[in-house]
């Protein structure tokens, strides 16, 4: 396989991946501000004896695709909250885009501080669930990558998800 057909194939598979990761994100109606849809981008290189590959996104992009394990509810997934929960200021415009108000017994709004509050609280005990928004875009273009290339390049699936994905710093 030639090296222009191997950086064709790999521009096609970033394509592809960033497209429908893209498309879930906005099916699964994690995509209120648009910034973790713009986010995403994907570097990809062929060179004589390897390729480079690089995906990109916004820290908590990580979190939304692989999930987060709360303090009741655990999935398998290597994020978890352990001593704290997330910052509801974090949570205010996200509440004012997908019109969250609710209304106490009364009939009252509640506070949106009370309201970002009780939100962070409840992905604090409950977690956040994994959308694989990104990942199985991922997997479906890699099983599509020509034969050749795979047995060219000797990339192996999952190691090559894990070292192609720039993780979020801790």
């Amino acid at each position: 396989m030639a090296q222009d057909e191997v950086q064709k194939a790999l521009d096609k598979f970033r394509d592809h991946v960033i497209r429908q990761a893209r498309s879930n994100l906005t099916r699964l109606k994690k995509n209120s501000s648009k910034r973790l849809y713009n986010s995403i981008d994907g570097k990809v290189k062929a060179m004589p004896n390897s390729i480079s590959m690089e995906f990109t996104m916004e820290e908590y992009g990580f979190y939304q695709d692989k999930g987060v394990s709360g303090k009741e509810k655990k999935y398998d997934t290597p994020f978890s909250y352990k001593s704290k929960m997330p910052p509801p200021s974090k949570l205010d415009k996200w509440a004012v885009r997908k019109g969250i108000a609710p209304r106490d017994e009364k009939g009252k709004f509640i506070n949106r501080k009370s309201l970002t509050f009780l939100i962070a609280r409840g992905i604090y005990k409950n977690g956040i669930k994994p959308s694989l928004f990104f990942t199985k875009p991922f997997e479906s273009a890699y099983k599509k990558l020509p034969e050749e290339l795979i047995e060219k390049y000797g990339i192996e699936a999952a190691k090559l998800f894990m070292d192609t994905i720039v993780q979020p710093k801790k």
